[in-house]
C-alpha cells in the first residue's frame, strides 16, 4: 500500500488503482464475457454462478441482478447461484465432499450451451477447479474472476478475467464492479420488456 501512514487512505488508493488499471488489461474480456453470457440467454441457456465465502455471496447477488433487474426493466432472466441451496450444498458435502458441493449441482441443474462463472479470489479453490472442469465435460461455456494471475482457473475459462492482486478484499471489490458492469452490457444487449 502507498501510504502504510494512513491506513484508511492506503486502501483507497490501492482499489482505486485496481479500478484504474484494469480497463487496460481486462476491458476486452469483460466485453467478451458480456457478449457470450447475452448470446446464451438469447439462446434460451442460463448463467450459473458459484464460488466461496464472499464470492458465494457475490454470486448470489450476480444472480439476483439478472433474475430481478439491475437498471432498467426487462423480463427476468434464468441465473442461479449454486450457493444458494444449502440443503445441497451441506448434503454433497457431507456424502461426497466439500470439492465437489458445485460439480455435482451442475451434473443435475448445467446444459448445453449455458455459461457457468466461478469465482475465486487465488484462482485456485479446489470446488471451483472442479466445477469448471465438469462444466467443460457437459459442453457448459466457462467464465473465471480472479485475482493475481489467475492460477489454475485460466486453463478451464473460455474467459478469464484476472485483477492484478493477490489481496483477497481488493480482488472481492473489483470483482463487484466486473459483475455490475457484466449486468449492464448484458442488459444492454437484450430486448426491453
Amino acid at each position: 500500500m502507498a501510504n502504510s501512514a494512513d491506513p484508511v487512505a492506503a486502501t483507497l488508493e490501492e482499489t482505486a488503482r485496481l479500478h484504474a488499471e484494469l480497463p487496460n488489461a481486462q476491458r476486452a474480456r469483460i466485453a467478451d464475457a458480456a457478449a457470450m453470457m447475452a448470446a446464451a440467454l438469447k439462446a434460451g441457456r442460463k448463467i450459473i454462478w458459484f464460488g466461496n465465502g464472499g464470492s458465494a455471496t457475490q454470486s448470489q447477488h450476480m444472480a439476483g441482478e439478472f433474475v430481478g433487474r439491475f437498471q432498467r426493466e426487462r423480463r427476468s432472466l434464468p441465473s442461479i447461484s449454486l450457493t444458494e441451496n444449502m440443503a445441497s450444498v451441506t448434503a454433497i458435502g457431507n456424502d461426497y465432499a466439500f470439492a465437489q458441493i458445485f460439480s455435482r449441482q451442475l451434473e443435475g441443474l448445467a446444459q448445453p450451451g449455458d455459461v457457468a462463472i466461478g469465482l475465486s479470489t487465488s484462482g485456485n479453490s479446489p470446488n471451483v477447479i472442479e466445477a469448471l472442469r465438469t462444466a467443460k465435460g457437459l459442453k457448459v461455456q466457462t467464465i473465471g474472476l480472479t485475482g493475481g494471475t489467475g492460477g489454475q482457473m485460466v486453463a478451464l475459462c473460455d474467459i478469464c478475467i484476472c485483477v492484478p492482486s493477490t489481496v483477497t478484499a481488493r480482488v472481492q471489490e473489483v470483482h463487484l464492479t466486473i459483475g455490475h458492469l457484466l449486468c449492464a452490457l448484458v442488459e444492454d444487449a437484450l430486448p426491453a420488456k
